[in-house]
C-alpha cells in the first residue's frame, strides 16, 4: 500500500492558493479513483482505496504546511506502507510544469524539510508543480495570495497532470513517470 500526502493549508482561505497545489492534487486523485477523503484523525484527512492497480491511502494534513512531518508520520506509522509519494509546491519550476523526483533535499520548502525530519529520511519520492517565482513579492506571501482566473486555469491543468504523474509513478514507476511527464509539459497519457 502506497501513502499519497498532498501537501497545503486547511481552511477556505487557503483552498485556492499556490501553497494548496498538494491539497488540489489530492482532491483529483479522490475524483479520479473514487477515494472519498472524508475520514479525519486529529492530524490529517483521509481516504483509503485503489489508484490504477495500487491500494493507496491519501491524505491531506490538517498540521499546515510548516509542520507536515507529523501528518506524514503518524499516517506511515498507522499503515503497512510500501513506499511515501508527497505532492507539492515547487517555486523553482515555471509555473504548471510538473517533475518527479525519487528523493533529494527539500529545496527549501518548509513541508518537505518537516517531512524530512520527521521521518529522518529524504527517500520518498516527491511530485513537484511549478508555480513559479514572484517579482517583487515576498516569497511567503506570494504562495498564500489566492490564484488569479488566468493562473488558476493555468493550475488546473497541472494539476489534472500531476495527478497522472502520480497514477504512473504508483504503477508503472519513478523512471517511466519521469520519461513520460519530464519531455514536454503537455504530455497527457491515455486512459
Amino acid at each position: 500500500m502506497w501513502l499519497v500526502a498532498g501537501l497545503g493549508n486547511p481552511g477556505d482561505a487557503y483552498a485556492k492558493t499556490r501553497h494548496n497545489i498538494g491539497f488540489m492534487v489530492i482532491d483529483a486523485l479522490s475524483v479520479k479513483s473514487s477515494i472519498p477523503v472524508k475520514h479525519k484523525t486529529a492530524n490529517y484527512l483521509f481516504g483509503r482505496g485503489v489508484i490504477g492497480e495500487q491500494e493507496a491511502i491519501l491524505i491531506k494534513p490538517l498540521t499546515f504546511m510548516n509542520r507536515s512531518g507529523i501528518a506524514v508520520k503518524e499516517a506511515a506509522g498507522r499503515y503497512d506502507t510500501d513506499g511515501i509519494l508527497v505532492v507539492h509546491d515547487d517555486m523553482d519550476l515555471p509555473a504548471g510544469v510538473v517533475r518527479i523526483r525519487k528523493s533529494g533535499s527539500s529545496g527549501g520548502h518548509n513541508g518537505i524539510e518537516s517531512i524530512i525530519n520527521a521521518l529522518g529520511t529524504r527517500d520518498f519520492i516527491r511530485v513537484k508543480v511549478g508555480i513559479g517565482r514572484p517579482d517583487r513579492t515576498p516569497p511567503e506571501k506570494y504562495v498564500l495570495r489566492p490564484l488569479s482566473r488566468q493562473e488558476l486555469t493555468v493550475m488546473e491543468e497541472a494539476v489534472e497532470k500531476a495527478a497522472e504523474a502520480v497514477t504512473v509513478a504508483l504503477n508503472r514507476g519513478v523512471s517511466c513517470a519521469q520519461n513520460m511527464f519530464h519531455r514536454r509539459g503537455d504530455h497527457r497519457i491515455s486512459s
